[in-house]
């Protein structure tokens, strides 16, 4: 909607208030609410906050400004438009892009900014105009999550009615009687109610995101016991498809709160269980026409292969934007399901790059990306993998021959020693990232303050605390030292 389409719009619905929603630098939405009429009651287009903005302090956002140059705005994007499905009082929900307000110029941290970038840097490259996302977020559905760490301490607990531990449970989580259906560990794929416990949930989070303009394809259980799930939306533009996650995130979350459950996307909450990833499937067009589909391998064409190439070279440094967790080194685990291994193949799930082939339809040719996970920043994990495929493309680059073999994790030791993988750890992905991101700052698409906040942030508050703590484990194996 435009502005003054969004104004009588406001009227026609009784809206109260302006829920201003907008991106930190590590993916967490953030917001500030105001009364209606500091959006709609102006008589000075030029002045109003489409155009002036809010203020608001970027020293107190992650990844942000200093406190001495604190002061920035936010400016809402009429496109964004919609009504909150979850404040009580009617209030329209809109995005905000960031700016500084002495130069007005668009703030180089803004997540968003930089999909923008990524989305105008295929059309200034003359490869394509149009760059299609379709990911795969999933997300875990609990009846309690207990955790804490201090100096002398540490534990986690999380349980679930649908989880397979409570099957000698004497009641349920419910206070029920046990009736003993629950997935067992790795048996969650598509089984039916009694199994499926969460279905009615997961259709309501789809009513809502339909709702809110994201179209759905499917919903299913995943593969994990504990309520594991995944919605599929159809594939968008870049930016938009950033704007579509972190909304899917806060319908996911608050209708589970809705129901007396927490739903969580870190990507590895189980031991011995599957992970949450967020395959991410990609594509170039241009006049309406898929670039990636041709005559060559799997029916795609060279431009993607090239663009297959790309994301294979840069895929160690990818892994510091798209697994951005110490905990996405739990899932991300050689010899088990999870695709660490850098090569491509068709229908082959356990190659990080994969040709679906669900249809002949040039339209869906695609390449999907199997190694990231949803706990990242949506805006720069999109751009990021599309920048290290555009790398391949304007270097022409050949990935080699495709991995075809039944199954990547059931090679020999010395085949395997001649396959490229991701890091085993968030500090080797980020030092893959600190040797490796020439290809990040082409068409400023990133910026290197981008590059160097991001890296100083995840040692200090991910990698550090991490590593210099005990884990709970390390009693087990080694108090009796």
């Amino acid at each position: 909607m435009t502005p003054e389409e969004i104004k009588a719009f406001c009227a026609d619905n009784a809206i109260r208030f302006v829920d201003v929603k907008f991106v930190d630098l590590f993916g967490q939405w953030q917001h500030i609410t105001r009364p209606i009429h500091e959006l709609n009651d102006w008589s000075d287009y030029s002045r109003s906050p489409w155009l002036s903005g809010y203020g608001f302090d970027g020293s107190s956002i992650r990844g942000f400004q200093k406190i001495e140059e604190s002061d920035m705005l936010l400016i809402p994007d009429p496109e964004t438009a919609l009504i909150d499905p979850f404040i009580q009082s009617p209030t329209l929900s809109v995005i905000a892009n960031v700016e500084d307000p002495v130069t007005r110029a668009r703030y180089s941290r803004d997540a968003r900014y930089v999909a923008q970038k990524a989305e105008q840097y295929v059309k200034d490259s003359g490869v394509g105009d149009t760059v299609y996302i379709g990911p795969e977020l999933e997300f875990f559905i609990f009846d309690e999550v207990r955790f804490a760490s201090d100096q002398h301490s540490a534990f986690y607990s999380v349980d679930s009615d649908e989880g397979i531990w409570n099957s000698g449970a004497e009641s349920t989580l419910r206070g029920d009687l046990n009736q003993g259906y629950r997935p067992r560990y790795k048996e969650g794929y598509f089984p039916v109610s009694p199994h499926d416990t969460q279905t009615d949930i997961r259709n309501e989070m789809v009513e809502i995101m339909e709702a809110s303009g994201i179209q759905i394809e499917l919903h299913h259980h995943e593969v994990a016991t504990a309520g594991q799930g995944e919605i599929d939306m159809r594939f968008d533009t870049l930016t938009k498809m950033g704007d579509k996650s972190l909304l899917y995130k806060y319908i996911v979350k608050n209708v589970a709160k809705r129901h007396g459950k927490v739903a969580t996307f870190m990507p590895k909450p189980l031991f011995a269980d599957n992970g949450s990833g967020m395959h991410t499937h990609l594509s170039i067009w241009r006049d309406g026409s898929n670039l990636f589909a041709g005559d060559e391998y799997a029916g795609i064409s060279k431009m993607c292969l090239a663009y297959i190439a790309g994301i294979i070279k840069h895929g160690k440094a990818l892994m510091a934007i798209c697994a951005p967790t110490t905990n996405s080194y739990k899932r991300l685990v050689p010899g088990y399901e999870a695709p660490v291994n850098l090569v491509y193949s068709a229908r082959n799930r356990s190659a990080a790059c994969r040709i679906p082939l669900v249809s002949p339809d040039p339209r869906q040719k695609r390449v999907e990306f199997r190694p990231p996970d949803p706990a990242g920043n949506p805006y720069l994990t999109f751009a990021a993998i599309f920048m290290a495929g555009m790398d391949g493309i304007m270097n022409g680059w050949d990935p080699g021959a495709p991995l075809d073999k039944t199954n990547l994790f059931d090679l020999s030791p010395e085949e395997l020693a001649n396959i490229p993988t991701v890091g085993q750890s968030l500090d080797e992905s980020l030092h893959a990232l600190e040797d490796d991101h020439d290809f990040l700052l082409k068409g400023g698409v990133f910026t290197p303050d981008v590059i160097e906040t991001w890296l100083a942030s995840k040692y200090e508050n991910d990698v550090d605390p991490v590593r210099m703590r005990p884990h709970p484990y390390e009693f087990h194996l080694y108090f009796d030292v």
